[in-house]
């Protein structure tokens, strides 16, 4: 990803929307499961976590869409990665929670690409902390999520 061109208003105000957007009752309460529950590294991890049809499963799918939305905004240069990077570290968060789980994710799915964005933009997200704050930064960070 190359480095983002100088943010506008209109990133700003998209970024104060998907805050309002993380706000909404359904998301805040599948947010904080997924913060404070969903820490899966393998395909089995998962479905006894979150099988099909379940709750969990719901939060899991609503949080996880939601991250790869916005990698979607960021990849496209819809939405100022710099910026976005700079106000919220949720979405590494997201992709690094997810991040062991993606090759079975996407084998069970028989989508290649499934929450391809998510990856693209946390992968951007990870070298864009180790080029502004330090790969310890990056490392520090990474080691609070497990």
């Amino acid at each position: 990803m190359a480095k983002s061109p100088q943010p506008t208003y209109q990133d700003a105000e998209l970024i104060l929307k998907l805050y309002d957007m993380r706000r909404e009752t359904k998301m805040r309460e599948a947010r904080g499961w997924f913060f404070g529950s969903f820490k899966c590294k393998t395909l089995s991890d998962f479905m006894q976590l979150c099988p099909p049809g379940t709750e969990h499963n719901a939060h899991f799918r609503q949080v996880a869409s939601y991250w790869d939305m916005v990698g979607s905004f960021v990849n496209t240069d819809i939405l100022n990665a710099d910026l976005l990077f700079m106000n919220t570290r949720e979405l590494l968060v997201c992709w690094e929670r997810i991040k062991p789980l993606i090759p079975e994710l996407r084998a069970n799915a028989k989508d290649a690409n499934y929450l391809g964005n998510l990856e693209k933009a946390g992968e951007a997200f990870g070298t864009w902390i180790r080029q502004t704050s330090g790969d310890e930064a990056y490392t520090s960070f990474i080691a609070r999520l497990v």
